[in-house]
């Protein structure tokens, strides 16, 4: 018997991993340097954003901070998604949410409001070969549009 065609692997492990791994500020900020080529020593500087849960929806994304006036948000995949545009554009306008109250920006003022630029990067290590790096763009998802007609 195959032992291994037995094994299933708990997603949400992995997923949790990754969060409990990179809510250690220096964890997060080594990471964060090491995919924008950056030196960063104030882990300090890191403002925390990740969203816990969706209530209505389930789901939570696993690491956005603000660093630099850069809205980071961190996603591990061990499987092959198409929708991650749409799910990170999804957690990054929850990310935004909570920048605004936080900073208790006024979306009905007259002044224009500064925001950070969001930055979505997904950690891929599943069993599909994929490139090093790979863009998936939301608008690939849009009916309507060219990438999607492709």
């Amino acid at each position: 018997m195959d032992m291994q065609k037995n094994i299933r692997v708990n997603r949400e492990h992995k997923d949790s991993l990754f969060r409990f791994i990179f809510s250690d500020k220096k964890a997060l900020l080594s990471l964060y340097n090491a995919v924008n080529d950056s030196d960063y020593t104030d882990k300090e500087s890191l403002e925390i954003y990740t969203m816990e849960d969706f209530v209505y929806m389930g789901m939570k994304n696993d690491v956005s901070f603000l660093i630099d006036w850069n809205l980071n948000l961190f996603e591990h995949q061990s499987t092959y998604n198409p929708n991650m545009p749409l799910r990170g554009f999804m957690y990054m306008a929850s990310s935004f949410k909570k920048y605004v109250e936080l900073n208790r920006l006024d979306l009905y003022s007259s002044k224009l409001i500064r925001i950070p630029v969001p930055r979505y990067f997904v950690f891929y290590n599943g069993k599909r070969p994929m490139e090093d790096e790979v863009l998936f763009r939301l608008t690939d998802q849009m009916e309507g549009t060219d990438a999607a007609e492709k």
